[in-house]
């Protein structure tokens, strides 16, 4: 099933979309983006994303030169063309994808030379995961690559320039995981390469502070607000490898893959290698969430 693609307000097909080459963000990964699920066609907490893509284009010196209202409005036509290709009826969730560039420039490092910044607005089919995935849990590994550090590229931008996490994620399929967990400089556990983590222990859910080099995730921020909603404190501390063996039981949050066990790190299980009462808990719980917040949408897990 093919995506609708918005560029600079010019709506088509992906095979119509067009950007330039020498667009700063192809020639130099210079950018920022967000992924957003619309759940039913809306947009799921789209206010959160929008706040974290402004403060990560002031992070990069890059101007947002629309405001939420506009960029909702593009987001809204870029969804209704989605859903108006017969192709496309019936298709319930959506993967949104917001990029921001630099714009097209010369070839020079030099932000002057790109009069306005580019948006790209991809929408597509959410593809949901078999509840095998949720029922079984997965099985992650620690990779060997480091996540950037703060003083090079911070964490806390979420960029178009995601090398850094293609090649922990490559590493993390080619020895048959799931996801790879990534330390930082420091040794201590970040997150992984698509996902931020969560282990329970004693009936507390502990995740690396953002200082530790991780994303806020804009989900690991709401299954924080749920973990208390149920009973479940919350507590972002300082993990380590032996922390994660250890654990009770473990979890991964993203946007379109919400709440999902991890039951095998590396060759060793989590607990007793099943998911644990908490993660479905948690599961339920953030699901439900979701249909109240968006009308009763039914809620699958997404790619």
């Amino acid at each position: 099933m093919a995506a609708v693609v918005n560029v600079n307000g010019r709506i088509g097909s992906e095979r119509e979309a067009l950007i330039s080459v020498l667009d700063h963000g192809f020639l130099y990964g210079e950018g920022v983006y967000e992924v957003v699920c619309a759940y039913g066609g809306r947009p799921f907490l789209f206010d959160r994303h929008m706040r974290r893509m402004r403060t990560s284009a002031q992070m990069i010196a890059l101007t947002v030169p629309y405001s939420d209202a506009e960029l909702t409005a593009q987001v809204e036509a870029t969804i209704a063309a989605f859903c108006e290709r017969p192709e496309n009826a019936g298709v319930g969730n959506l993967y949104v994808r917001l990029l921001l560039t630099r714009g097209v420039g010369e070839i020079t490092y030099d932000p002057a030379s790109c009069p306005r910044p580019s948006l790209v607005i991809i929408v597509k089919a959410l593809g949901a995961f078999s509840s095998e995935l949720y029922d079984g849990g997965v099985k992650v590994v620690i990779v060997s690559v480091v996540r950037n550090h703060p003083c090079s590229i911070n964490p806390l931008i979420k960029s178009n320039n995601l090398l850094n996490n293609a090649l922990a994620f490559q590493e993390a399929l080619r020895r048959g995981a799931f996801e790879g967990v990534m330390r930082n400089y420091r040794g201590e556990l970040a997150e992984l390469s698509t996902s931020n983590l969560f282990v329970v222990k004693d009936d507390r859910a502990l995740t690396p502070p953002l200082d530790a080099g991780l994303l806020s995730g804009i989900t690991r921020g709401f299954v924080c607000e749920i973990c208390e909603a149920v009973g479940l404190s919350v507590e972002q501390r300082v993990l380590h490898d032996e922390d994660l063996f250890g654990a009770d039981e473990s979890f991964l949050t993203s946007t379109t893959k919400e709440v999902v066990p991890i039951v095998q790190v590396d060759e060793r299980a989590i607990g007793n290698g099943k998911p644990g009462p908490w993660t479905k808990r948690l599961l339920e719980a953030y699901r439900r969430r979701v249909k109240e917040l968006t009308g009763g949408t039914e809620v699958a897990g997404g790619d």
